[in-house]
């Protein structure tokens, strides 16, 4: 084949003005039947949802049909900012700071957002080339391993599936916080109810409720530093614990960790479940109206996430709660609001209505992950449809572009909120939060290979780098840094698997209530080869073609000129925040 015959399919498109490819088609691998301006044909009610002609299936020809682009660059930036803030972050830090101390929790986020900002990076550099329905599951089947992909995929579908019940339940206990008298079914019924109207929506209702819920979020963790800020300091209002100067006494007594190297390796686990959902960002990046242009700046957006939220908050939090503190000592460690040192810290100030203001922020956050866990989980389920992966029944997408049996089998799995109701309740869920408590760890360490094995493709098959036009900020060395923190975190929640804080040495139960994702995980990757017979794609055989969006390299060169041209300090904040 020769060179132009390569370039006319996108094999090799380089950056210079002669050679320059089309404008973006962003229906590209679209259906004829299936492209917005067929959509357009349809009424307002049933491009949003609101009838029952909606409900009918979308005719999309032969191909495979995307989902709906409807979301906009302040949507994409507000998920990456806020998307997933939920209760690991309010309510599980709590039972991190009872079990590590400040100083583990501090360290231990710290290495998380570290490998969180090389993931997600490298999942953007992906999603911009390649921003397909499935995301990161896609990336895996098609970069690494089609059996591991079906195991990822499935992973992901799982993991969102049951930390929707999760976050329904600590919606009814939040709600219980002030009314104690009423049933917390009550409440998850409410709340329920509430998801599924967001559903309806669609691909529009998602978006939109995470970026009013992310405002929330956001607005209410500056406030909340500023008056942890003041409390440090000591001004605190008279009579309450903080009228005094605080600075980082806590740290020395009772002390920066606790429960020595176990309490410092158990904590890992609750700041990945506080991680969970980071990369939805990515997996939005299909549904997006212009990716090549929203999703780089907001990837950068994590930055202001990881250090804001996680690393600001959290050292707050270490500065004026106890590690020792026996309110600290909440029933299930992610559902107890009663727990949750962002509400403490407003009732050991004695600042009236703090707690209280604490709880909507944490039921907003809540309810926000659980809308994510519909959108995250129908998203990837249809993936593995549209793949043979799954059964075909779930690539059904309707005239308003909802995968509307996958998310209906997800939020079916919202019910089980209502197990917790029954006495045995606890213990059944205890095991489904097992099945969850590790699937990120492998979900990340799989975009962080997916992208080490696209880079070698891509120079295998006579790419430069110039040619991607949005790259991680680490290149693949922050892959490789990525991969190894998440290999280190596995190891470390190994050995808490085996010897908890507690001492001594684990039961069966405890070690698989610990560690049960990776049996899990293992089962779909047989299952997935058996099916599907593949196993490690060599270099020669991942494709780098298929699917890659056409670019305007014009304006992408114009930038980086307009880049090259610029200040070091100014050139530096632009690849870094803008």
């Amino acid at each position: 084949m020769s060179s132009k015959e390569e370039k006319a399919i996108g094999g090799d498109v380089t950056p210079e003005k002669e050679s320059l490819p089309a404008a973006p088609d962003y229906n590209a691998g679209l259906a004829p039947e299936a492209t917005a301006h067929d959509r357009m044909e349809d009424d307002f009610w049933t491009r949003n949802g609101l009838n029952l002609r909606s409900f009918k299936k979308r005719d999309y020809g032969e191909g495979t049909v995307e989902l709906e682009r409807s979301m906009k660059t302040r949507h994409l930036h507000m998920i990456a900012i806020g998307g997933s803030i939920g209760a690991g972050f309010f309510v599980g830090s709590g039972s991190a700071l009872r079990t590590g101390g400040p100083g583990s929790v501090l360290i231990d986020f710290l290495i998380m957002g570290i490998m969180m900002f090389n993931t997600v990076y490298a999942l953007g550099e992906l999603a911009v080339m390649f921003p397909v329905s499935g995301g990161f599951y896609t990336y895996s089947t098609r970069f690494i391993d089609p059996s591991w992909g079906f195991a990822m995929g499935w992973n992901y579908v799982f993991q969102w599936a049951i930390v929707l019940p999760l976050e329904l339940t600590v919606c009814g206990l939040t709600v219980q916080y002030w009314r104690p008298d009423t049933s917390v079914a009550i409440w998850i019924t409410v709340f329920f109810v509430a998801i599924v109207i967001v559903n309806i929506f669609g691909t529009l209702g998602y978006a939109e409720e995470e970026f009013w819920s992310s405002v929330i979020k956001l607005a209410a963790t500056v406030i909340f530093m500023i008056i942890a800020f003041v409390l440090v300091l000591g001004g605190g209002p008279e009579g309450g614990a903080y009228s005094e100067y605080q600075g980082a006494k806590l740290w020395y007594d009772p002390g920066a960790f606790a429960n020595g190297f176990r309490g410092f390796c158990s904590v890992f686990v609750t700041a990945a479940f506080a991680f969970s959902g980071t990369e939805l960002v990515g997996l939005a990046a299909a549904e997006a109206r212009n990716p090549v242009k929203s999703l780089p700046g907001a990837i950068k957006q994590v930055f202001w996430r990881i250090t804001l939220f996680y690393i600001l908050g959290l050292f707050f939090v270490g500065l004026l709660i106890r590690h020792d503190d026996e309110r600290l000592l909440g029933g299930n460690p992610y559902a107890d609001v009663h727990a949750s040192p962002f509400v403490l810290v407003g009732v050991t100030a004695g600042l009236k209505g703090f707690d209280s203001f604490m709880n909507v922020v944490i039921l907003v956050s809540v309810l926000s992950i659980g809308v994510s866990s519909v959108y995250g989980g129908s998203r990837t389920l249809t993936a593995l449809a549209q793949q043979g992966y799954a059964p075909k029944i779930f690539s059904y997408v309707d005239k308003s572009g909802r995968p509307l049996f996958s998310v209906g089998i997800i939020i079916i799995f919202g019910l089980l909120a209502y197990v917790n109701l029954d006495a045995d309740g606890p213990t059944v869920f205890d095991w489904l939060l097992a099945l969850s408590g590790l699937a990120a760890l492998f979900t990340w360490g799989s975009i962080c290979l997916a992208h080490i094995r696209f880079r070698k493709a891509w120079a295998y098959h006579g790419h430069t780098i110039d040619e991607i036009p949005f790259k991680a900020i680490g290149g693949v060395y922050g892959s490789y840094l990525g991969l190894f923190l998440i290999f280190l975190v596995l190891i470390a929640q190994l050995f808490i698997a085996i010897c908890p804080v507690s001492g001594g040495f684990n039961t069966a139960e405890g070690f698989f209530k610990s560690y049960l994702a990776l049996p899990v995980v293992l089962f779909f990757w047989v299952c997935g080869y058996f099916w599907k017979r593949t196993g490690w794609l060599t270099v020669d055989k991942i494709d780098v073609n298929t699917g890659r969006r056409e670019l305007p390299w014009d304006e992408i060169n114009e930038y980086r000129a307009s880049l090259a041209a610029m200040p070091a300090w100014k050139r530096i904040y632009h690849i870094v925040f803008v």
